[in-house]
């Protein structure tokens, strides 16, 4: 069976364009101990690419604390990722000679997050990189973040593409899932450490870095 034409590639943000991952996990965990809670740093990546408040109830349905205020916890979390970024922010291997490799080829570009309009902001302007994108689409408000495909379904339309027709990048399974249940093509490009799990399966294609993107849209133009 061949694959569809290929007429946008959608990026996810943390972990793909930037490396705030770790930044993530060093966040949550600094405030979820300051509550209390007994976990580890390990404990954190099992929340990786879940939206910030459906991280928060999913460690307090686990180890609930008094005086729970969701959205104060996600903003203290949040305040904490955004300085880093500001400050520290550094791009993945690969991301500007992807994106111009998309440019190059003609291909729409979106971004499909689950972090807020803040991180967004903040990441797009440290790495200055915002001019790539003819839609940028967050989870924030939405009813369901990843794995609901609601994201990339609402930024294929706002590139007006056929999610059958987009290439997304993930370097979470939540993610993966995400793009898999709107129909689209998925590459994964996750953490070294994980990189030889089993789980990445699910991708049609997986890569060590964005590095390699310009080879795999040439061998599939």
């Amino acid at each position: 069976m061949s694959t569809p034409e290929l007429k946008a590639v959608i990026f996810d943000m943390d972990g793909i364009l930037i490396d705030s991952e770790p930044v993530w996990q060093i966040a949550e965990f600094k405030v979820l101990s300051e509550l209390g809670l007994n976990v580890s740093m390990e404990d954190m990546l099992q929340t990786t690419g879940l939206r910030i408040d459906q991280v928060v109830a999913f460690w307090y349905s686990r180890y609930p604390w008094e005086n729970y205020d969701n959205q104060r916890t996600a903003q203290a979390i949040v305040a904490q990722v955004v300085s880093h970024i500001s400050a520290n922010g550094e791009p993945m291997i690969g991301v500007l000679s992807a994106l111009e490799a998309c440019r190059e080829r003609g291909l729409k570009v979106g971004l499909a997050t689950s972090s807020s309009s803040d991180i967004i902001n903040a990441v797009l302007n440290k790495l200055q990189i915002a001019t790539y994108f003819q839609a940028i689409e967050s989870a924030e408000y939405l009813t369901y973040g990843k794995p609901h495909p609601e994201v990339y379904l609402n930024c294929a339309q706002a590139l007006n593409i056929d999610p059958i027709n987009c290439l997304a990048i993930e370097d979470s399974f939540n993610g993966l899932v995400s793009a898999r249940a709107a129909n689209m093509q998925t590459i994964a490009i996750p953490e070294a450490k994980q990189a030889k799990l089993d789980k990445w399966i699910i991708a049609h294609q997986q890569l060590d870095s964005l590095e390699a993107l310009a080879d795999f849209l040439s061998s599939h133009s």
